[in-house]
């Protein structure tokens, strides 16, 4: 957001809103699971920025929401649970021109469920880098576009409780990318910024010892709203 303001000549420090993801999500590849049937459903949070310079600003996004699962495992064994989900990231953004940054920073994500019919829960988190480009582009009036792509790497433990918990418990690796692309309206008048577009992620596990690799993937719509001021 800062991005367009500083486009628009707005000398702005702080912008402030809400953000959504209207999300599927596919998972693939876990053990003694045949396959998941997970409805879409809506992660929401704040978003926040602070710029510091005219080439440097700070973002922070958190979003959270609970899927409806239904997971079907190799010998037949039918459980439904929720599971609830972070996603939250913070970054140093360093403009490179008027329509290009570079930005690198944290990323924190973690599943967390319980199968009330079978004794058994899990909560699983990770942490680690994350690096990529953004792309401002102006588009007439005051429209614009807005793309980035960037990667991630992540150190992860599953912490089981329960009966059928195993020990110890599971750590991995994951590594994926992220990419986004929207159109943005500034209203002028109220110093807001209203986005829409699309959002993709795609994310490894790489488990340690004999568990085979997982593959998740996020897909969907996104909407968020903005507002800029000078403190």
């Amino acid at each position: 957001m800062t991005a367009i303001m500083s486009s628009m000549g707005s000398a702005v420090e702080m912008s402030v809103g809400a953000t959504s993801w209207y999300a599927w999500l596919d998972i693939s590849g876990t053990a003694e699971v045949e396959k998941y049937d997970i409805d879409p459903e809506l992660l929401y949070g704040p978003v926040l920025s602070a710029k510091i310079n005219d080439d440097f600003n700070l973002t922070f996004v958190f979003l959270y929401g609970v899927f409806n699962v239904k997971e079907t495992d190799t010998d037949g064994s039918v459980y439904k649970y929720d599971m609830s989900r972070i996603d939250s990231d913070i970054a140093l953004n360093y403009r490179l021109n008027s329509y290009f940054k570079l930005f690198i920073g944290g990323k924190y994500m973690s599943y967390k469920y319980k199968l009330d019919d079978f004794d058994y829960s899990g909560n699983d988190r990770a942490f680690g880098p994350g690096t990529g480009i953004s792309v401002v582009l102006p588009i007439g009036g005051n429209f614009f576009l807005i793309g980035n792509v960037g990667g991630f790497y992540l150190w992860g433990k599953e912490d089981q409780s329960g009966e059928y918990a195993e020990e110890p418990d599971a750590k991995f690796k994951d590594y994926g990318i992220n990419t986004t692309a929207s159109i943005a309206y500034y209203i002028e008048p109220a110093s807001t910024t209203i986005n829409l577009g699309g959002r993709y992620q795609y994310l490894k596990s790489k488990y340690d010892g004999d568990e085979p690799d997982d593959t998740t993937k996020f897909y969907g719509i996104t909407l968020s709203a903005t507002y800029s001021f000078s403190i």
